[in-house]
């Protein structure tokens, strides 16, 4: 198995395997102050979030090939990101909109609010059947 992480602090996307060993970057240009990522192995996809002067939701293979931005509207600080396998469907929560929402997997479509709160300062969300977890500072 292989592990990815976001390095704000570089710009970059890496990945290894869960030793340690065989680390390189998966995606180093293009980046603005990465945040949160998320892998969907039998897909072959990776997501993340960018928190930079354009905050986004991007995808990309696992090799980081054919990078697409999903998101790029309506968001400010999108923190913590999280799939759920069984709808096909990505979460994500923001710190500034005070929201999780979450769209499909493949097309990036139906955007949905799923939780809006007020001053909450969303950190991560989590998916696992049919709840959501979330943490705020």
């Amino acid at each position: 198995g292989n592990i990815y992480w976001t390095d704000h602090g570089f710009n970059l996307i890496e990945v290894a395997r869960l030793n340690g060993s065989f680390r390189y970057v998966v995606i180093s240009q293009g980046l603005d102050q990465p945040r949160s990522i998320a892998a969907h192995p039998e897909k072959g996809y990776l997501f993340w979030t960018e928190w930079g002067q354009t905050p986004c939701i991007g995808r990309a293979h696992l090799d980081g090939s054919e990078k697409v931005v999903l998101v790029s509207l309506g968001i400010a600080w999108p923190n913590g990101i999280s799939i759920d396998y069984e709808e096909n469907k990505l979460y994500w929560c923001d710190a500034r909109t005070d929201k999780i929402e979450r769209i499909d997997l493949e097309s990036g479509g139906n955007r949905e609010i799923v939780l809006s709160g007020s001053n909450v300062d969303m950190f991560s969300v989590a998916v696992f059947g049919a709840y959501i977890y979330w943490s705020d500072r």
